[in-house]
């Protein structure tokens, strides 16, 4: 999972000179103090003790639960177009793909999913992209109008990458209500290695405060076990959260896509991304978490578990499914063949068979 390892290593507790017993009852001493240090969470990722592990996950569960209840907010995604301009070294859209199947979806495909997704429960839509400036702020703007227009009782997220403040404000004032903007890694070091040159780990980190600054529900967020990553990088992943303080955090481990330089590196666990989702529930107790599709990806039980981790949101698919399988950020992504109906109600029975249920509303974040 770490850098040159994709799963927790005891040894690890060896080199940061660590014992059980130095870490007695640290799971409450995260609880307690919404704070880790980098030795605690070298610890905690590398530990075989079950026990210690099965509280974290039951306390980052119980504080979620405490704040939202048995509550599961769910997402309609909407894949609107797999065009991008970046060329991301671990992403299965990015511009150098000659093998990807590129689409775009009309304004009317786009109003039409979420038709769909209103009469089946959705109170939130999530239009995400790659920065194709085929959608200029314009088209964003008519919309994210029309959508507010037709469900005004609903949210809009956009997630289509590093925009100018301007633009940001456009989308606001229209009436996007959240944008999910992944930071990806809080090292600019390790920012380098994933992303071409032509990208700033500073320009991220500005779209981001310009995000909070404007008003929105922001959400960032990292790849689990992504290539070059450490304790360090991890660590300073959970600090840049605890500073940011976002709304949303969404976390998914690495998955490899065949046809990026990437494409042979090893996949991260599931393991190591339940217990860093459990760590940021504890850090930062009121954030809206997602058990993201990658997990369900790694796992036939991948969302469950990330809930019973202190998850609350899951995010069905409504994309037409002539796209799903065109819109692959990474391999044997999970659901490309099942209709928005089938999504949202096999959903729901997951939740069910774990003793959450799935909250037809718009599930904003609670401060």
């Amino acid at each position: 999972m770490l850098q040159n390892q994709r799963t927790p290593d005891k040894n690890k507790q060896k080199n940061y000179g660590m014992s059980a017993q130095n870490f007695k009852n640290l799971p409450e001493t995260i609880e307690k103090t919404a704070d880790i240090t980098k030795e605690q969470l070298a610890f905690l990722l590398a530990t075989e003790d079950d026990a210690m592990i099965q509280d974290l996950k039951q306390r980052a569960r119980n504080t979620g639960d405490r704040i939202y209840g048995k509550n599961v907010y769910i997402r309609g995604l909407i894949e609107f177009t797999n065009y991008c301009k970046n060329d991301c070294l671990y992403c299965g859209i990015r511009r150098s793909n000659c093998h990807a199947d590129r689409y775009r979806l009309t304004e009317e495909e786009i109003l039409s999913c979420c038709k769909i997704g209103y009469e089946l429960g959705f109170c939130t839509f999530v239009l995400q992209g790659g920065e194709d400036g085929f959608y200029t702020d314009e088209k964003i703007c008519q919309i994210v109008s029309k959508i507010k227009a037709e469900y005004p009782d609903c949210a809009v997220t956009l997630s289509i990458g590093e925009k100018s403040r301007e633009s940001y404000q456009a989308y606001f004032d229209v009436g996007a209500d959240r944008y999910l903007l992944r930071h990806e890694t809080a090292d600019e070091a390790h920012y380098k290695k994933l992303h071409p040159v032509e990208m700033s780990y500073q320009n991220r980190m500005r779209c981001l405060r310009d995000l909070k600054e404007i008003g929105y529900q922001t959400g960032c967020g990292f790849m689990v076990g992504s290539p070059y990553q450490t304790v360090d990088t991890l660590w300073e992943d959970l600090q840049f959260i605890r500073r940011l303080k976002p709304q949303m955090v969404g976390i998914g481990p690495f998955i490899p896509q065949k046809d990026t330089p990437f494409g042979t590196e090893t996949a991260g666990t599931m393991e190591m991304t339940l217990r860093l989702l459990s760590i940021i529930r504890l850090i930062h107790p009121h954030v809206l978490l997602p058990a993201t599709t990658a997990l369900g990806t790694i796992h036939p039980k991948g969302r469950e578990l990330g809930i019973l981790a202190g998850a609350n949101v899951v995010m069905p698919n409504l994309s037409p499914v002539a796209v799903r399988e065109k819109y692959k950020l990474y391999d044997n992504k999970i659901c490309t063949g099942d209709e928005a109906a089938e999504c949202r109600f096999c959903m729901q029975k997951r939740m069910e068979s774990i003793g959450y249920q799935v909250a037809v509303n718009r599930g904003d974040f609670q401060p």
